[in-house]
């Protein structure tokens, strides 16, 4: 099955564009309450995934560095420890489980690399336990009591 059925568009996704800061990384996070968002450039293109890690370490590793101070650091200067690499809007749902293990969501992308929204691993789940029960509805139904 194709991921446009279980594809949230990028109007009901939360994102961050690329050029944003620091602090309104934190704050968009906290509101959300999100540990993951996706970045886009100022073209629509997926440029990865900011995790509440990557803000993390670059909290630890620059000294001197606030709440209040984190409005000067630009997303494009913390480093992203995680990829999670984007599937084309043609992949099918069976290439995302793989990713599912590792990611709470998979980034999708036009063929131009447009991002155009996101996979939750809740729906990727959520189709595969539906999987698991029809066969097992089919199991049980051809068995004898």
């Amino acid at each position: 099955m194709n991921v446009v059925f279980f594809l949230i568009p990028k109007n009901e996704v939360v994102y961050l564009k690329y050029s944003a800061t620091m602090r309104q990384a934190l704050e968009r996070m906290e509101f959300h309450r999100y540990s993951a968002i996706p970045l886009i450039d100022d073209g629509g293109r997926y440029m990865g995934t900011l995790t509440e890690g990557d803000l993390l370490w670059k909290l630890k590793n620059t000294p001197g560095l606030t709440f209040e101070n984190t409005q000067n650091i630009h997303l494009t200067e913390i480093e992203q420890h995680i990829q999670n690499h984007p599937v084309s809007i043609d992949a099918h749902i069976e290439d995302l489980l793989s990713r599912a293990i590792e990611q709470n969501f998979i980034p999708v992308v036009d063929d131009q690399k447009i991002f155009i929204g996101i996979v939750r691993r809740r729906e990727i789940l959520e189709y595969y336990a539906k999987q698991l029960f029809e066969i097992r509805s089919k199991v049980e139904s051809r068995s004898p009591d």
